[in-house]
């Protein structure tokens, strides 16, 4: 049973450190592609299929989008797979691979409140601190959870200061419709399988009405009302929208959790001197 508990004990660690790899790996995938240009919307069909239950299996838009080759300077279009049914006309960016010369639909600016290395750092340090705590080494285990809280607190202290200081401007957003996503198929045990809901919203910047899937999701698609008014944060610097703004509670949080790392790590000094 103690051999058990210690298995278990890695596997938090374990859990973040694959999740923030798989987003440093999307990331560089994204810097490793050619970002080459504009492109417009031309089209979106929407596509569904139900299992024999009438069940969703998947549910996607099929975007036609034209743009123009740099090299050749002659109009291209591709289809590309997304969550989102854009609006015809609708500016996007495309991105294409280098590999496989795939297009790809160009994401909104991605928010980290923990960046992806940071993530795979933290995931590291949770698995040698239950590796420590299991070999009885106390002193080690509670360096890395100093470490870990002291890093962790700088994170959204800076996340705090980062946003604060792009001046973002409130921009009003209405929910037109709810995107679901199914995470889990139907089982003998697990039902009808489990699915994730996501608010699409639409709302207005210098008179281009744009469609987007916000990253806020939750398992009730009671939590989100078509109809609804979010708030969504356009980045003058970054000439793109956000959804989080400078939280003040993300600062306080950040200062307390680095306090508690910095405590921790002069216990540990006291101990050793």
């Amino acid at each position: 049973m103690a051999d058990f508990s210690q298995i278990l004990s890695y596997i938090p660690g374990a859990v973040i450190f694959l999740v923030a790899s798989g987003q440093v790996r999307e990331s560089r995938r994204l810097i490793r592609s050619d970002l080459s240009r504009n492109a417009e919307v031309k089209s979106a069909k929407r596509v569904t299929k139900n299992d024999k239950y009438g069940r969703v299996v998947y549910d996607y838009y099929e975007i036609t989008t034209e743009s123009v080759n740099p090299s050749t300077g002659k109009k291209e279009r591709h289809t590309v797979k997304s969550p989102v049914g854009y609006e015809p006309k609708q500016k996007v960016t495309m991105y294409f691979d280098k590999v496989s010369g795939e297009a790809l639909l160009g994401e909104e600016i991605r928010e980290y409140l923990f960046h992806p290395w940071a993530g795979m750092l933290f995931g590291a340090l949770l698995i040698l601190m239950a590796l420590f705590q299991n070999q009885g080494k106390e002193v080690l285990a509670m360096t890395c959870l100093a470490l870990l809280l002291t890093g962790a607190g700088l994170c959204m202290i800076l996340n705090y200061v980062s946003l604060k200081k792009k001046n973002l401007e409130t921009v009003s957003a209405e929910i037109v419709e709810i995107y679901e996503r199914q995470i889990s198929k139907p089982g003998r045990f697990s039902g009808s399988g489990r699915f994730t809901y996501y608010p699409i919203v639409r709302y207005e910047k210098d008179g281009v009405s744009t469609l987007r899937r916000c990253n806020v999701n939750s398992s009730r698609k009671e939590s989100f009302r078509i109809g609804d008014n979010v708030k969504l944060y356009y980045s003058p610097s970054e000439d793109g929208i956000r959804e989080k703004h400078a939280n003040p509670i993300i600062l306080a949080a950040g200062i307390l959790c680095a306090a508690c790392g910095i405590l921790a790590g002069l216990s540990i000094l006291s101990v050793i001197a």
